[in-house]
């Protein structure tokens, strides 16, 4: 593997929203991700030189639960291990962050053919099903 660079709460909004076209296409409005980009707990990105070639978040309340959202990896970049390096750099944030001796909530949602990558940290399905509403801002 080359030697990226990996950063912590540095990811733009204007990163953010390339990464995630780069797999999702359409993305949010900058508005919405500068928004978003404040009120993570922690961000971490890789770079290839300049350019942002992964990401991932942790959103949650630091007591109770963390929420692994966001994780990208450019197309060209995957199966490098970019992915795992995220999530251990979050799974370091939260150890780092938690108060000792106590247990929390670490979720995420994940779409069928993902769930073996997660499966390796220990993350496992449950009989929840996950509800969602896209919702009109008026």
């Amino acid at each position: 593997m080359q030697n990226y660079t990996i950063r912590h709460n540095a990811l733009t909004a204007e990163e953010f929203i390339s990464l995630w076209e780069s797999v999702w296409g359409q993305g949010p409005t900058p508005e919405q991700t500068r928004l978003a980009m404040e009120h993570t707990l922690f961000r971490v990105s890789m770079y290839d030189g300049d350019k942002v070639i992964a990401m991932a978040r942790m959103i949650g309340d630091m007591g109770l639960c963390y929420y692994i959202k966001d994780v990208v990896v450019r197309p060209e970049y995957q199966k490098q291990g970019l992915g795992r390096m995220l999530i251990e750099e979050l799974l370091r944030f939260v150890n780092a962050n938690g108060i000792s001796g106590t247990s929390v909530f670490v979720e995420l949602c994940a779409m069928p053919d993902k769930m073996p990558f997660y499966a390796q940290f220990g993350f496992a399905a449950n009989e929840a099903q996950r509800m969602k509403q896209m919702y009109q801002i008026q």
